[in-house]
């Protein structure tokens, strides 16, 4: 995960960050395998001591160049595309991968640095 964070390296992530990020956030978005909602993470964050956790998951992930298992697991979910005269071929379902929560803010805070 050190891609193109190797200028960011020594700026470590801010609280700051995260709360900008989280409330960006739309409170309908389809939970992942760890069942957590964005109104979740909100009630969550509102504890110092809880948003500290993440941002330091994070800074610590980002330096050490790892990337958590638990953050790589994902659910796929497969939806037929509306209005399709036959479900025979492929190109007629539509393949969604909801990712854990902590991951999607984690991708969010990574992209608004970026």
């Amino acid at each position: 995960m050190k891609f193109c964070l190797d200028q960011y390296e020594n700026r470590p992530f801010l609280t700051e960050e995260f709360k900008s990020a989280i409330t960006k956030c739309n409170n309908s978005s389809t939970p992942g395998p760890d069942r957590v909602l964005w109104k979740h993470v909100k009630l969550i964050v509102i504890d110092n001591i809880c948003l500290n956790i993440f941002v330091n998951i994070t800074n610590i992930c980002i330096n050490l160049g790892h990337w958590l298992f638990h953050f790589k697991m994902t659910l796929s979910i497969v939806i037929p595309k509306p209005n399709k005269a036959s479900y025979n071929s492929p190109k007629t379902f539509c393949p969604i991968f909801p990712l854990n929560m902590l991951e999607k803010l984690i991708n969010k805070v990574i992209r608004e640095k970026l």
